[in-house]
């Protein structure tokens, strides 16, 4: 895992967090339906000198207008398609028995904007990548207007503009391929071919990407503007509800005669033999050796923030947590009726979305770091969902120098996931604990 914190414009008060991860570069973001359904016209409807093609910023408009170029020339996601033409992809395709990457539909849908060619306009480019209307929605229907002065955002959305802004609208566009959704996904037999194991944090992710817009008094007007504490919960909640609805849709099939792997703790087998990973608690959560563990990595930050939110609520989020990863063990069938279970618990609980103080924050930070101090993040993804998280909160919080040793000791210990030591991580945590 690596991480650079370049300085970003404040938030709340709160500097902005600024993480990479580094699969994250070999995926992008194309939209499915029912999202969007609308023509996407291409990148080069967006282009030009007269719309957001500029050199430099305007200073005059309530937008920049440089947008294509920040995309074109920083953006990971306009270069996308381009990693399909690379050795590695080459090889991936080859395993998997694919004439060549950039022309199948599994990693078109994730590495361009591949709506259906009924959907594309005569500006339209695979090529070109996870462009404009990959996030902000096909613009048959507002790329003229939406340049109008009196034309509104919610007019725009009313046209088939995509709200991004909305923290859950964000992470389902987002999640479409850093997750995946029915028809777009990562088995274990794609990363079996060497596709690169996916992780996502929407905190991180979001304020990793070029900035081509400002959050000033104009952008808060318009559109508002979340917390950074709550496009962090936003994103475990959604990942985590994401997640749980795959593994009971027939990815998870019940006729095959192994589950897909990928939805397993990848960790749970990839380690050294002589690195023997069984921690008396695994027993106490009724596991047993040598069994695969389901992914519950976002699963422990919901647990963290629920002992502050909602504390009458933390047994029996640790009870289902528990029961999903015991009958992950059991059967297929007993999988995705312990996820079933798990899902409709968290749609349930109305605070999962409210507000919270600086110092619920706090709480929720200390009880992260807390669960690795006690040892119970033994698991690389969750070890590394638990720095993200310290992080991301650190920066909202405003605060990150006061712990930046620690965290970098604590990324040291996930600079790579084959030599990761559970120990090391837990002893960094402890220190942290301590002193938030």
């Amino acid at each position: 895992m690596s991480r650079h914190r370049p300085h970003r414009p404040t938030r709340g008060g709160a500097t902005t967090i600024v993480t990479i991860i580094a699969a994250w570069t070999l995926c992008g973001t194309a939209v499915a339906a029912p999202l969007d359904a609308h023509v996407h016209l291409g990148v080069a409807s967006c282009a030009t000198g007269v719309c957001h093609g500029k050199l430099t910023e305007q200073e005059d408009r309530n937008v920049w207008l440089n947008e294509y170029r920040i995309w074109s020339a920083d953006d990971r996601h306009a270069r996308a398609y381009q990693t399909l033409l690379t050795p590695q992809s080459k090889t991936i395709a080859r395993k998997l028995g694919l004439a060549s990457a950039q022309g199948a539909k599994i990693c078109l849908d994730c590495h361009a904007d591949n709506v259906p060619n009924e959907k594309r306009g005569s500006k339209f480019q695979l090529s070109d990548g996870v462009g404009c209307e990959a996030c902000h929605g096909g613009a048959e229907n507002w790329i003229e207007s939406h340049t109008e002065p009196d034309r509104s955002h919610l007019d725009n959305l009313a046209a088939g503009m995509l709200a991004t802004e909305n923290i859950n609208t964000r992470a389902e566009i987002c999640l479409s391929c850093h997750l995946g959704t029915r028809d777009q996904f990562a088995t274990h037999q794609i990363m079996g071919a060497g596709h690169p194991r996916l992780a996502f944090e929407l905190e991180a992710y979001t304020y990793n990407q070029p900035a081509h817009y400002a959050v000033d008094q104009d952008y808060l007007d318009r559109k508002g503007a979340p917390s950074g504490f709550a496009i962090w919960r936003a994103g475990q909640l959604e990942t985590t509800k994401r997640y749980l609805r795959l593994l009971q849709s027939d990815l998870f099939a019940e006729d095959a005669a192994l589950p897909d792997f990928s939805f397993y703790d990848c960790h749970s087998c990839h380690h050294s033999m002589d690195d023997v990973r069984w921690p008396d608690f695994r027993r106490q959560q009724g596991l047993q050796p040598g069994g695969l563990r389901l992914q519950d990595q976002h699963l422990f930050m919901l647990r963290a923030v629920t002992s502050v939110l909602a504390p009458g609520q933390a047994d029996t989020l640790r009870e289902l947590h528990l029961n999903y990863l015991r009958a992950g063990q059991r059967s297929v069938l007993e999988a995705k009726a312990a996820a079933g279970q798990l899902e409709n618990w968290l749609a349930g609980q109305s605070w999962l979305t409210e507000d919270a103080s600086n110092d619920d924050v706090r709480a929720v930070r200390k009880a992260i770091a807390t669960l690795g101090a006690r040892g119970v993040l033994a698991d690389y993804s969750a070890a590394e969902q638990a720095a993200l998280a310290l992080q991301s909160l650190s920066y909202y919080l405003d605060d990150f120098d006061t712990i930046a040793t620690q965290m970098d000791s604590l990324f040291d210990s996930l600079s790579s996931d084959k030599q990761f030591d559970p120990a090391r991580f837990q002893q960094v945590a402890k220190q942290l604990a301590n002193m938030l």
